[in-house]
Formats: structure tokens, sequence, C-alpha cells
């Protein structure tokens, strides 16, 4: 346990800001207590949910009915569920936004697939980032990576412990996402502050400042000691790739021992640049791309973007392109380019336990749905499988979980039923699935 005001945390760019936000829930925790319980009567078997569908011979259940805009979930060998949830509300530091949220505990007591403890806690500057890691659960604000011990308790005794921080605060693409691998190291998203390193932001025919100094905190992934403390981004860790735009769904694949990731990729190809692109080229490009990762790899962001229809990394308008120049340099391709705009949220690759044998190994992504194919019909809005063999994919990708968004032909995010965003295995193998509109939590399990 971490007793006391942190007073120095290095001579890093952000430590004030990551001491700041330390000393807050210091403050809170002396102050008040911030667990909230509620018991649920859940004593009947959950019956298949008709929220989605899903495969012959898969299931779903409701674990929970809502929790709000939950983010990301993580599940404990013994069952417990921690899911990270993210308000709608933001608060304002230092001339930049912020969002906040806290941490959300569930457990089924009697087995029924149902929770019917669930328990509030943490630090209220929690974002998206959550992962069970060696005895500790890991989370994350915008700036600053956490982790507490587990114990028997539902709820943590421990006081968290600042492991990584000093990432600059930005209006956009915040989340410190999560991976470890196995060898002692975790891995962080930091996404680009922009759409597209422009000179001027947001603005038509705005060029892209070459080089782009956004690349110096933002746009890769760092990697640190998993089990540091009161870590810097710039004094202590280590740029693993760069030219990654935001990077939500990110995993380690313990099968191949490699770090993957889906990136979304940039907006507003016809806004920015209406004399190169159309509408309907900007509502399916470019591609979200799947990749594996190896240190020292670029991908691109924000010179070049990726297109699947032509599968051809290409240069950015920004810096010259006008949809067909293709890019010249050293950028790695994908192992899978999606269609654009589907907002990859979260990544596993399953274990194999308790599923048919084509799954062991595989791939699921969750897509969130994007605002960026307004004003023409969303897509995404479901769970992808990738079949993997050898770190590649084995097979053609199919949609595994379908009919989130509700109705057959919808045309904003606003009028979709759920959003896929956070995946999880349990320790018998079930798929643990949230959305954030109403902050479902779903079991998805295999029918013998």
């Amino acid at each position: 346990m971490v007793a006391g005001k942190l007073r120095s945390f290095g001579d890093g760019p952000g430590s004030a800001t990551m001491i700041q936000t330390f000393n807050n829930w210091m403050s809170r925790m002396n102050t008040k207590t911030l667990i909230v319980s509620s018991i649920l009567l859940c004593l009947a078997e959950p019956a298949a949910t008709e929220d989605f569908s899903l495969p012959e011979g898969f299931q779903a259940t409701v674990f929970h009915e809502g929790l709000g805009k939950i983010r990301h979930l993580a599940v404990r060998d013994n069952g417990d569920v921690y899911v990270a949830k993210r308000y709608a509300q933001e608060i304002r530091m230092f001339s930049q936004s912020a969002s906040y949220g806290g941490l959300i505990a569930l457990r089924d007591t009697n087995g029924d697939g149902v929770a019917d403890v669930v328990e509030e806690f943490g630090p209220t500057d929690v974002t998206t980032g959550l992962a069970i890691h060696d005895g500790h659960l890991y989370f994350s604000s915008e700036v600053t990576v956490y982790r507490v011990p587990l114990d028997d308790n539902l709820v943590p005794a421990a006081v968290p412990e600042p492991i990584a921080g000093g990432f600059p605060l930005q209006r956009s693409h915040g989340s410190k996402t999560l991976a470890f691998d196995s060898s002692g190291n975790m891995y962080v998203n930091s996404g680009t502050p922009t759409n597209s390193c422009q000179e001027q932001n947001n603005k038509r025919e705005s060029p892209g400042l070459n080089p782009c100094p956004q690349l110096e905190r933002g746009g890769g992934i760092w990697r640190f000691a998993a089990d540091g403390k009161l870590q810097d981004q710039v004094r202590d860790g280590e740029r693993y790739v760069t030219g990654t735009r935001n990077v939500v769904a990110l995993e380690w694949n313990d099968d191949v021992d490699r770090l993957y990731f889906v990136m979304h990729g940039r907006d507003s190809l016809d806004i920015l640049w209406p004399k190169k692109f159309t509408r309907e080229q900007r509502v399916e490009l470019p591609a979200e791309e799947f990749h594996v990762a190896e240190a020292g790899d670029n991908f691109g962001w924000p010179y070049t973007y990726y297109d699947h229809q032509k599968a051809a990394r290409m240069l950015g308008p920004e810096y010259g392109g006008d949809g067909e120049i293709k890019a010249d340099g050293d950028y790695k391709d994908p192992l899978i380019g999606f269609p654009g705009h589907w907002a990859p949220n979260d990544l596993i690759f399953h274990s194999g336990t308790n599923v048919p044998e084509r799954y062991r190994g595989g791939a699921f992504i969750a897509f969130h749905g994007s605002w960026n194919r307004i004003p023409l019909p969303q897509a995404g809005y479901n769970v992808v499988f990738v079949p993997m063999e050898n770190g590649q994919p084995s097979g053609d990708w199919e949609i595994f979980a379908d009919g989130f968004a509700g109705a057959e032909e919808i045309r904003s995010p606003a009028d979709a039923n759920f959003r896929p965003t956070g995946l999880a295995e349990g320790p018998d193998g079930a798929i643990y699935l949230a959305e954030d509109k109403v902050g479902r939590i779903w079991r998805i399990t295999w029918r013998d």
C-alpha cells in the first residue's frame, strides 16, 4: 500500500499532472468511502438474449443489464469481472479536456451467470485501459497507468500505485490501453491529438506538418516495466512502434509472443479535401488496420493511410496524395484491412477452452461504429472472428456477433441499440462482451 501524498515523480514532461492525479486519489481515499455496493436478486437461470445474433451452437446471456458508459473489462481467474467506466461529460484541466470515470467490480455468487454483487470503486480519472496481470489489476486515466494488487476481496483493499505516466493531456485519442508480454513488459497506447497533423487542425486543405511533431509523444506504443513505479513516458518509456493514429484494441498473443492491435483509421477525407475525395470514398476509407507489431515498426500515420479496396498503402492528402498515389517508404501493411469507420475498440485471442477447435487461438475484435459514416448508412457494430495459425490469419474473417445496431439501416451512432466496446475471456472460456449505450454486459458460451 502507498501511504501519504506523492511529492516527486521525476523531471519528465507531464510529471506534475501525474502527481496531482495521484494526490487527488489519496485525498478522496482519506475523506470518504468510494465503494458503493448493491445486491441484485437474480435467482433464476438466465435466458438466452435476443439482443444480437451468434453462430449456431453459441448462446449469449445477460451478465448485467446496464452500467452506463463502460469501456474495457477484465475477468479474474475466480470469475470476478472488472469494468472501466467513462462518463459522458468531460472535465477541463490546463485548457484541455479530459474524460473521467471509475471502476466497477461484479461477482456472480451463485454461479447462475448473472452478476449479483456490484461495487463501484477507484479513482475518478479512469477511462478505458484495463487488464489483469501477475496478480494485479491495471487501469489507466488519460495520462497515467495505475495498478493495485488483487486480494480475497471483490474490491481490492490496497491503494492503487501509479506505474507509468507523464503522457500529454490532449483533446483526442487519450485512451491509454494496455497489453502485457511474458517477459515483464507493459505496452501502452499513446494516441494522436489530431486527425492528420495539419498545420491548421481540421481546416480544409491545410497541409500536414512534416515532420509531424505530434509523433514525439503520441502516435505510437510505448514499452515500460510492468512492475515499475513512477515511470515517466519520456524518461523511462521506450517507444516500441510509431505511426499509429489511435489503438484502442491492443493485445499480446501468448501463442506466438507478439503484440497485436487494430488501429482506428483517419477521418474526414472528403470534408478536408473535397477536390480529391467524394463523400462515398470518405465513408469507406481508410481501412481499420489489423497488425502484428515488432519493435521499430512504422505504421504510417500521418503521412499515409491504408486502402483495403486497392490493397495498398496510399499517400495522405495532407502530404500530396489524391487517392491514387501510393506511399513510398518503409511502412508496414496490415494483416487485414477492415472496412473504414467500423471503429475497433477491443481485441482478444481465445484460449480455445470450451469452444470448437477452430476458435482456438483465434482473434475476436469488437467494432464500435463511427460518426464518420454520417449521413450514409452506418456499419460495424459487430464482433468479428479471425482464425489464426502461427500468428497469421489462416482463413477469411467472419462476423461472429451481429445485430447490435438494431434496425436494418441506421444513419447515426445515436440510433444504435448497442455499441460493442470490450471483450474478455473468463476462466471457463466464456466470452464477456461489453457495450456503452446502456452499459450491458453479455456472457457468450458454447452449448455442447
